[in-house]
């Protein structure tokens, strides 16, 4: 069979709506994704069968050795809710808090966070089946309660771009308006704290840490970035607003919140080193700014996201270690340089 051949019969095969409601785009290499699929499913199969016996019997997930081993090789789907759940703390959060989500939407509105989050419906997920105003039910509606819940519920953030892409895949995995509201007070009240608040300082902390660590770990291509003078910003804010959402494969993403969800934000930095190490001489050929910035679009694209699992084993290998401490003092640090330029 030729390679055209190839190609139509496994496009033939992969349906071209995946299973979350995602158009696969004109250029989808079907070829390669069923190669990898075909062994993916195989460790699924297993993982599935690890967590059921893991989960039946217990009165929920607790934190342990064991579960962070399960977690990093991947929750299976039918489950991924519920550990998101407890791991986060957001489940504790929506048992002592009963009917609270309820009572935000039926309590005073805000026209000026509606008005906001209206804008950015129809720009969210346009290539997802179930964002369509066609779509029975449209997820338009969830996504748009569960945002004006969350304003509502923390006013210091209210509503800010990029948590509509947060919120649209944690509905597409909860299913469940209520718990996807506690799963996103969870990473943007707990796990990423101040990436959402109008001056947004824990994210450009952040992007100032990840610049950091690559100096530490991967000095030539810091040079590169000083050489140019290269703003980080440029690069990776996306990386950071939208957790990899519209960025890396959907399965990639949802294997990184797994251990995002569980072992906090530390994990960002071990994927976005994890990026940068394996393309490092790719991304030293580059001769300008506009280069550096097309080559960082790239390295998010092919083969190596794609393969999730590898991939996941690659970030709790290739950056070394980065321990808690670590990332705490470099945060430290640089959010003190930041406030001295105000």
């Amino acid at each position: 069979m030729d390679p055209a051949e190839r190609a139509q019969a496994a496009r033939a095969r992969v349906p071209r709506i995946d299973p979350y409601g995602f158009e696969r785009p004109e250029d989808f290499d079907y070829v390669a994704y069923e190669e990898f699929f075909s062994t993916y499913l195989v460790i699924l199969t297993k993982r599935a069968i690890k967590w059921s016996k893991l989960l039946k019997g217990s009165g929920g997930v607790r934190k342990s050795l064991t579960v962070k081993r399960y977690v990093r090789k991947g929750i299976p789907l039918e489950h991924r809710a519920r550990v998101w759940m407890a791991v986060s703390g957001a489940q504790a959060q929506m048992d002592q808090n009963p009917g609270y989500y309820h009572r935000l939407l039926e309590g005073e509105g805000s026209p000026s966070l509606e008005e906001a989050i209206r804008t950015d419906l129809n720009r969210t997920f346009p290539d997802n089946v179930r964002f369509r105003k066609t779509a029975e039910p449209c997820l338009q509606k969830t996504l748009y309660n569960v945002l004006l819940a969350y304003g509502l519920h923390n006013q210091g953030v209210g509503y800010c771009q990029g948590m509509n892409f947060i919120a649209g895949y944690l509905i597409l995995i909860t299913k469940n308006e209520e718990e996807s509201f506690w799963l996103l007070d969870a990473l943007v009240g707990r796990i990423l704290p101040d990436y959402y608040s109008p001056a947004m300082l824990g994210l450009k902390t952040d992007q100032e840490v990840l610049a950091e660590l690559v100096r530490m770990k991967l000095p030539a291509v810091a040079a590169l970035m000083d050489a140019h003078g290269v703003l980080w910003t440029l690069l990776v804010s996306r990386w950071f607003i939208c957790l990899f959402v519209d960025i890396l494969p959907v399965e990639t993403v949802l294997r990184i919140w797994d251990c995002l969800f569980n072992e906090g934000s530390k994990i960002i930095f071990r994927v976005a080193l994890t990026l940068i190490k394996q393309h490092q001489e790719f991304i030293l050929e580059a001769s300008s700014v506009p280069d550096i910035c097309d080559k960082f679009k790239q390295i998010t694209k092919g083969d190596f996201v794609t393969e999730c699992h590898t991939f996941m084993q690659k970030i709790f290998s290739e950056p070394g270690s980065l321990s808690m401490t670590t990332i705490s003092r470099l945060r430290e640090s640089c959010r003190a340089v930041l406030l001295t330029q105000g």
